[in-house]
């Protein structure tokens, strides 16, 4: 709050100054780049240099994104006479550019490091990339980001060329070394180096290592650590390993043609370098350190560009995704509780390097001509707003469970304290009666700490002294199978008594259902018989069950049901046997055979339908709506519309008269029928009764 409050009363002050006097964008402490400083490189025209580790197990305080920016030189040809660069650089960190309102007032900008058209590669790197490395040995992220508009020159200092080399194969070259140093025998730490390499292209995330895996997903762990499923990764101990990878992933990017750059990137480049470190000695920790170096395709004037078809399509999708990231940025210095990470597959892979737990560098690569006076202003607009982001960089560490080497203990020391007194009381006497040695035994015979448990049952100690003896005479060099520590050979021997009173259980268990089926035998006498010698054998937690009793069907002859069916109040339903035809084909016959096949029709007594159709009919003309809802298929409506049509045309002549209501259809009509006319006929025959 304190340094928008200083930047309103700075601006308000500007503005009553004169036209000739610069306006101040930001205003912060500045990051002095280092450069001059000579590196050997095994690349032409390149150096190396050392790396120094800092002091492990400090937690940085919270950092800012360090922003620098770099003017490239007029392109060839591009360069008039009269033609003046747009952009003119102050000092090592700060640049004013002319204001497009008023000609006689310039815009001042102020950041970590200004690289002039006379900067070389190496300045780039050693000023701003290099301190940045030393963060990974201590398990912490860091993350590179070349943005700008197109044309602008990101890709020449991301990858540079074989003469000069860029950041990436210089920070390569350098990790590499670095991690052969501290990963040497000796040292604390083993170190191991993988890389994957992919591209955001049209919002799909694609392995450029592994081209045919298709688009793959972005995920988040349960510590809010961004992953790639799927992601290929290379292990590299060298940099010929890193060129070997590297190289032929790097002709997979898509790349086009347009009127400012005929190697446009169409696509959003990502290599992530991943630094793994296990500590030999004890506690035995794990780091993770990851190095993000990502190349932003630029974004685009399609009028300038002449975009068309495929290109206008990658132009948008290249645009749109540059859009969310200004969004996450702006979202992050106002201190939103929604940043919108998630709009933009990018933004969700940057998630570590804005506003995360990474040490980020974002270098603003700009133009000098004047046709690319806008497209410099936004770029230094978004660079000053991106140094306002903090980021919270903490120690990915972890601890592994390390497997000891095992220990060979004397068989003095597997014994517990009563078993060793007895031992050197029994050697006491041995010594005072000396006898003559006796014959060594052989791998096979040498005695266990199995045979001390005089208390397990025998059966089961034979079993495994007869295993021990097996083991050692395949090669154990006469080590005992439970040569053990006192500790486990005790938990050993609580687990043996624990079996030993299982099993006491289950033969008492056994003696009392034998017992039950012995006094059933002697209770009932005839069914002694029946018993087969297997029913004798009880199982263990066996539950009887006690079958219900079978529906008995009562068949009556058919004369009987015809005399009840004549009688008057009689209320019998009664099935029929009827043949029914069903076509066969035959396999040699060209016609197909007929089979008559029985089944059962119900035939109900057309006195109980009639009652049930008069029944019907009577509450159709003389019931109430509230009477009507009392018969299946009938609600409030249909009620409603049999009273009205009742009222217009009178009374009903019959059932079949209810089809004339309007919103009535026949099948409902005929379904009404069959759900009401026996429900109604037998409740009236069932009432007198």
């Amino acid at each position: 709050m304190l340094r928008k409050l200083q930047f309103i009363l700075q601006s308000s002050a500007n503005l009553n100054t004169s036209s000739s006097k610069t306006t101040t964008l930001t205003s912060q402490q500045s990051y002095h780049h280092t450069s001059c400083l000579k590196l050997i490189f095994s690349l032409p025209g390149a150096g190396r240099c050392r790396l120094s580790k800092v002091g492990a197990g400090r937690r940085p305080p919270p950092a800012r994104v360090r922003v620098a920016v770099r003017l490239r030189p007029f392109v060839d040809g591009t360069a008039g006479e009269n033609d003046t660069p747009c952009v003119r650089g102050l000092d090592s960190c700060s640049l004013e550019i002319a204001n497009w309102r008023n000609h006689q007032e310039t815009l001042k900008y102020q950041f970590d490091a200004f690289y002039g058209e006379r900067s070389s590669q190496q300045d780039i790197y050693a000023g701003s990339v290099q301190p940045i490395l030393r963060h990974l040995l201590e398990g912490q992220n860091a993350s590179v980001l070349a943005y700008g508009p197109t044309g602008a020159g990101k890709t020449h200092t991301m990858l540079g060329s074989p003469e000069q080399p860029g950041v990436i194969p210089r920070a390569l070259m350098d990790l590499l070394q670095l991690t052969r140093e501290e990963g040497a025998e000796g040292r604390p730490w083993a170190l191991s180096v993988t890389m994957s390499y992919l591209e955001i292209y049209q919002e799909k995330v694609l392995d450029l290592l592994e081209p045919s895996s298709g688009d793959l997903v972005i995920r988040e762990d349960c510590r809010g650590n961004i992953l790639i499923p799927g992601l290929t990764q290379k292990p590299i101990t060298s940099f010929a390993d890193f060129e070997r990878h590297f190289l032929p992933a790097s002709r997979n990017r898509t790349v086009g043609a347009t009127r400012l750059n005929q190697r446009s990137s169409r696509s959003h480049a990502v290599l992530l370098v991943k630094v793994d470190q296990r500590e030999r000695l004890a506690p035995f920790r794990q780091r993770e350190g990851k190095l993000y170096l990502i190349d932003l395709a630029g974004s685009e004037d399609n009028r300038r560009t002449g975009n068309k078809g495929l290109r206008l399509k990658e132009s948008g999708a290249i645009n749109s995704s540059l859009f969310v990231l200004g969004k996450v940025v702006d979202a992050l210095n106002q201190g939103l509780p929604r940043v919108p990470y998630r709009d933009s597959k990018l933004t969700r892979l940057l998630q570590d390097s804005l506003g995360g737990s990474a040490h980020s560098i974002l270098i603003a690569n700009i133009a000098p001509e004047r046709r690319f006076y806008l497209d410099t202003v936004s770029a230094l607009n978004f660079a000053a707003r991106s140094k306002e982001v903090i980021n919270r960089p903490f120690t990915n560490e972890s601890l592994q469970l390390h497997v000891l080497a095992p220990v060979k203990l004397s068989q003095k020391e597997l014994l517990g304290p009563s078993e060793a007194k007895r031992a050197r009381g029994s050697e006491e006497e041995e010594i005072g009666s000396p006898e003559p040695p006796a014959a060594p035994a052989s791998a096979s015979q040498k005695l266990s700490p199995l045979q001390k448990l005089s208390s397990m049952d025998p059966a089961m100690l034979e079993r495994l002294l007869s295993l021990d003896r097996l083991l050692g005479s395949q090669g154990s060099q006469g080590t005992p199978l439970l040569s053990t520590p006192r500790r486990e050979r005790m938990v050993l021997m609580k687990t043996v008594e624990e079996k030993d009173l299982e099993i006491e259980r289950l033969k008492m268990k056994q003696k009392e259902l034998e017992a039950k089926v012995l006094a059933q035998e002697t209770a009932d006498p005839k069914e002694k018989e029946n018993y087969s010698p297997t029913m004798l054998r009880p199982l263990a937690r066996r539950t009887v069950t006690v079958a219900k009793p079978l529906k008995k069907a009562v068949v009556m002859p058919l004369q009987l049901i015809q005399e009840q069916a004549a009688s008057p109040n009689a209320e019998i339903h009664i099935l029929k046997k009827k043949g029914r035809k069903r076509k066969l084909e035959s396999l040699d016959a060209s016609e197909p055979e007929e089979k008559a096949e029985d089944c059962w029709e119900l035939q109900i007594s057309p006195e109980l339908l009639a009652h049930g159709r008069q029944k019907i009919l009577d509450l159709l003309n003389e019931g109430s709506a509230r009477d009507l809802r009392s018969l299946q298929r009938i609600g409030q409506k249909k009620a409603q519309l049999i009273v009205g049509w009742r009222e217009l045309h009178g009374p009903f002549s019959q059932v079949e008269d209810l089809e004339r209501v309007e919103g009535i259809s026949g099948k409902q009509m005929e379904s009404f029928l069959k759900a009401n006319i026996l429900g109604l006929a037998a409740g009236q025959r069932c009432g007198p009764s």
